[in-house]
């Protein structure tokens, strides 16, 4: 009988510790929020040479919503970023979808942050000319994302001056800085649909959408989604683009097409094109 009594506890067991809610069975939380969670990490997928797609699926639990986080990531080896402008084009503003299409890039992701009439809230340089060559100090606008060379490059508005930069726009808050999350003073709890650009610890670029019908995500959300191991993302600088309605991301590729639409149109954009001699 105790043999038997034995057994039936043997089965019976593992099941409650399964019921019961124990460490193994639990879904991927995100530390910095109670509410939030990782139910797909989803995984780097080769859309083409220098360029990868992924995608990040979450669940909030209060106010209950899903969030996907999409992103591309490009080895600058064979791919360089530029700063695209709506007026090249003869447009006041553009969606992203048609700034790639009419440039040619791989990949376009909404820039710099602007007000009513189009001007840029920062620094904004492009290849053609330095359109607002004022670094702002703003407490929201903290970072610079530059490129020299062809060669991206992301630094806190202190410590970057407009010589340092072929091209480059400034925007905010700045989340990561070699490896550290900083310290976010304004809002940095506040969820919203969120717009990234990184660089991560093997220097490739990556670009991040932030997208939800309700809600979204916080910066202090990104900067553990971003820069904890576990995700795999492992970015060392990161900086958060304009958000809100301005999100959106176009990529095209083999047999891939991501459209994340906004709800306005942008007059900056970042463009990803084929590295060229």
């Amino acid at each position: 009988m105790a043999d038997r009594r034995s057994s039936i506890l043997f089965i019976f067991v593992p099941v409650l510790l399964l019921a019961s809610g124990c460490p193994e069975a639990q879904p991927n939380k995100v530390k910095n929020s109670s509410t939030l969670k990782v139910v797909d990490p989803g995984g780097w997928k080769v859309v083409q040479k220098g360029l990868e797609f992924r995608k990040i699926s979450l669940e909030r639990a209060e106010p209950y919503h899903l969030i996907s986080v999409k992103m591309a990531r490009f080895e600058t080896r064979w791919v360089v970023p530029v700063i695209v402008r709506s007026m090249q084009y003869n447009l006041k503003g553009a969606d992203v979808k048609t700034l790639a299409e009419k440039s040619g890039a791989l990949a376009m992701i909404n820039a710099n942050y602007f007000d009513d009439k189009g001007r840029p809230l920062g620094f904004l340089k492009s290849a053609a000319n330095e359109v607002n060559p004022r670094v702002s100090k703003s407490s929201l606008y903290t970072g610079i994302f530059g490129i020299k060379n062809r060669l991206p490059f992301i630094v806190h508005r202190d410590n970057f001056s407009p010589q340092q930069a072929d091209e480059g726009l400034q925007a905010g808050p700045l989340l990561l800085a070699k490896g550290n999350a900083l310290s976010i003073t304004r809002g940095a709890g506040k969820q919203s649909r969120r717009s990234l650009v990184g660089i991560d610890r093997d220097r490739r670029l990556i670009i991040a959408v932030a997208d939800s019908l309700f809600g979204g995500l916080s910066w202090v959300e990104l900067q553990e989604i971003f820069a904890n191991e576990e995700w795999q993302v492992q970015a060392t600088d990161l900086l958060n683009l304009d958000g809100g309605g301005s999100t959106q991301l176009y990529l095209k590729g083999n047999g891939i097409e991501e459209h994340v639409a906004g709800s306005t149109v942008v007059p900056v954009a970042i463009g990803f094109f084929l590295r060229t001699p």
